[in-house]
């Protein structure tokens, strides 16, 4: 009678997990893409603003 229920919760955890570890795993691959793309030049582009913030900017 519980045995359903049961396997149904379990079946759940089981492809949450797996969908949580292919995201995961897919991101980090996209971002390592990303910083490869922009090399040295766009950590340098973006540190390194000249135009100045507006003042009701928030960080």
């Amino acid at each position: 009678m519980v045995l359903w229920p049961t396997l149904s919760l379990i079946g759940f955890l089981a492809l949450t997990a797996l969908v949580i570890a292919m995201g995961t795993q897919s991101t980090a691959r996209y971002e390592a893409e990303k910083r490869a793309a922009s090399g040295p030049l766009g950590r340098a582009a973006t540190s390194d603003s000249r135009s100045p913030r507006p003042a009701n900017a928030v960080s």
